[in-house]
């Protein structure tokens, strides 16, 4: 069983089994086009055409159009979500083919918002999309998932996960959350006054670097898709109030072993409930405590200016053999970071301790480690040592 927070009712403990209310009133009556195209499920005795009118006068809001977002969009606009709301500020990148699939080839280089909108209409014309091409702000998030029945959380960064649960707490707007790394995903539907929320399982993210990105620690397309797939259905038994979501429970999956487990989850008694949207310092990108400082780091374009002016810049590509052939940057000495982690400033070429010396690596978190295990080899030195934020990554378009 749930434990109720103190000052909370409790009813707010949701059993599992217990059938949970629709989130969706019931929309016009179905045409006979309408009927046709979604027979399949209407024929299920849980869904009906009382579910499917459910479906169909429905608002869900996609946060991010990636890996988890494309399956969930695919699914909800073929079961005929009326409205999807798709907010993300990124563009399609080549690096993104391989997992989000809604995406193509033809796609590369254009927002993701609108990309994600061709998809679902070329689905299902039916459905209205809202496209947002813009990054969740703390400022806009209670607003805008405010106006939505349920939120689809496939973001891929603790700072945007943070801000949507705390939305989800003050709208009282249910949120789906699924998060995957390496082989690994976990599931659960966050609903306020429900059960256990974000913020109980998770009170603070992890130290910067304990979680790499994708990009970092790699990924098979397969895993977002199946969690991406189990979010759509979390939506769909929601909205039509049938099935037994994932309200107080968190799902595991295991890739390798092709094994899951639910865990019951519970409510942390002494957190209040979120009043407004905070972004933990440890999961704000310009916030890495612990990490390096503002004067460890630079961005591309700064490092690229300091290249054209400075002959004596020693670059370290941090990176596996495999990603450095895929491509460097012109000049760099490559030091894999399990070398440097193993053997500090022994591990780089003779000469380079206590020059001007700029590590790099995909995306910026095997770089940050680097430069926190060499930092004291600098001390009291000329030289600087710093970092590159983003890595090759923000390099090189092609290298993300």
């Amino acid at each position: 069983m749930v434990s109720a927070v103190p000052g909370r009712s409790p009813s707010a403990a949701v059993s599992h089994g217990q059938r949970l209310p629709p989130l969706a009133e019931p929309g016009p009556e179905l045409t006979a086009e309408q009927i046709e195209r979604y027979r399949r499920q209407i024929t299920l005795d849980q869904i009906g055409t009382l579910g499917q009118r459910r479906l169909r006068a429905a608002r869900v809001l996609l946060i991010g159009a990636g890996g988890l977002g494309s399956p969930a969009l695919s699914y909800l606009a073929g079961a005929g979500i009326g409205t999807i709301g798709i907010i993300d500020d990124d563009d399609v990148d080549v690096s993104n083919l391989h997992r989000q699939v809604i995406h193509g080839t033809e796609d590369v280089g254009t927002p993701k918002v609108a990309s994600a909108a061709r998809a679902a209409h070329r689905l299902n014309p039916e459905v209205a999309v809202e496209a947002h091409h813009q990054r969740l702000s703390p400022e806009g998030a209670v607003d805008l998932v405010g106006r939505y029945d349920v939120v689809v959380d496939g973001s891929d960064n603790f700072a945007t996960r943070y801000m949507v649960a705390d939305a989800s707490e003050i709208t009282g707007v249910p949120m789906v959350w699924a998060a995957v790394l390496r082989g690994q995903g976990q599931a659960s539907v966050f609903w306020p006054g429900r059960g256990a929320h974000y913020r109980d399982l998770f009170p603070e993210p992890p130290a910067p670097g304990d979680a790499p990105s994708c990009a970092e620690a790699g990924v098979l397309g397969s895993l977002p898709g199946l969690l991406g797939t189990i979010m759509a259905a979390q939506v769909i038994q929601l909205v039509t109030g049938t099935g037994d979501p994932l309200v107080g429970r968190l799902l595991l999956w295991d890739e390798a072993t092709s094994s899951s487990r639910t865990l019951r989850l519970e409510l942390e008694p002494d957190r209040a409930p979120a009043t407004r949207v905070q972004v933990p310092a440890a999961a704000d990108p310009a916030c890495r405590s612990g990490g390096p400082g503002p004067e460890e780091t630079l961005d591309a374009s700064a490092l690229r200016e300091l290249l054209a002016r400075s002959a004596g810049i020693t670059l370290i590509d941090v990176r596996e053999d495999w990603e450095v052939a895929a491509g460097t940057i012109e000049g760099a000495v490559h030091v894999p970071v399990g070398e440097i982690l193993e053997h500090g400033a022994d591990a780089l070429p003779d000469g380079t301790l206590g020059t001007e010396t700029v590590l790099y690596c995909q995306a910026g978190s095997r770089s940050a480690r680097a430069l926190e295990r060499l930092r004291g080899s600098w001390h009291g030195r000329k030289g600087r040592l710093r970092h590159l934020e983003g890595g090759y990554s923000a390099w090189s378009p092609q290298g993300r």
